[in-house]
């Protein structure tokens, strides 16, 4: 018996740490100066986006990890960017260059990640804990105002909770396949509308988002069953937020659909 109690013990533990995670406010970030006009510039991941992310007919974003380790000057310029990001206290921020902020750091940090073990199959490989393809979420890989920063912290602790935004699953990326597109733009407060709501848009319609496989059988991204809070906390409410973004075809069989749901996430890098 023992021996069974451990074996399961540990299937259980490789689970993603994500799964079915509310957001967690850290309230250290909660705070932000309004009367601030000042902007914070991302010209330099601009620049890196520029060079190295491209459009693909699949309909997914795809980065060259590969060429951008060997560029060694855009490697400096990645560096400095978030040598440069950390060096802000964000908090003296309006809230909408806050949002902007982290949601650059999120996609470049994980850039950087996936480039310093690189070459990898998925960014699952990567991690500091013992676990097996847990990913490197909850490892620490930034300090900002004194404080370490784990990916998890950003997307869970500061993001989602702050903004209660469920267009923020569309913008932060997780360097996979079936992650929603890495923006080809930088966000900023200015643009932040256009893009979340295109990355929505986007992401709703491409099979990856939403598989309408049959009139009994829909398979839609993991996102939703792992996110399940930000989209209503149920599958009428993930169907409701569908709905705010589908095509007409796609709307037209999702409010006429009444069969089974499955989820389904593909892991692969976003690589070329």
């Amino acid at each position: 018996m023992r021996k069974h109690i451990y074996v399961l013990t540990c299937v259980f533990l490789a689970l993603p740490s994500f799964a079915a995670q509310k957001p967690e406010l850290i309230p250290f970030w909660d705070r932000s100066n309004e009367q601030n006009n000042a902007t914070i510039a991302h010209d330099a991941w601009q620049s890196v986006l520029d060079t190295y992310l491209k459009q693909h007919a699949s309909g997914i974003n795809r980065f060259d990890y590969g060429s951008l380790k060997s560029t060694e000057v855009d490697i400096s310029k990645l560096n400095s960017y978030l040598n440069k990001l950390q060096s802000i206290d964000p908090r003296e921020y309006s809230r909408a260059e806050q949002k902007a902020y982290w949601i650059n750091f999120y996609n470049s940090l994980t850039v950087k990640v996936v480039v310093d073990s690189y070459p990898v199959d998925s960014i699952k490989e990567i991690h500091e804990s013992w676990i097996p393809r847990s990913g490197p979420w909850g490892d620490v890989h930034a300090r900002v105002a004194g404080q370490e920063l784990t990916l998890d912290n950003i997307e869970h602790g500061i993001l989602r909770p702050i903004w209660n935004d469920d267009r923020i699953h569309y913008a932060v990326n997780c360097a996979s396949i079936g992650c929603p597109n890495l923006a080809t733009e930088a966000y900023t407060a200015q643009n932040m509308e256009l893009l979340l709501n295109s990355g929505a848009r986007e992401y709703v319609n491409h099979p990856r988002g939403v598989d309408v496989v049959d009139e009994d059988f829909i398979v839609l991204s993991s996102i939703y069953d792992w996110w399940v809070f930000d989209f209503g906390n149920s599958e009428e409410g993930v169907i409701a937020h569908l709905l705010k973004y589908a095509n007409p075809d796609l709307a037209e069989q999702l409010n006429n659909f009444d069969g089974a749901i499955d989820y389904e996430y593909d892991w692969d890098l976003n690589q070329p």
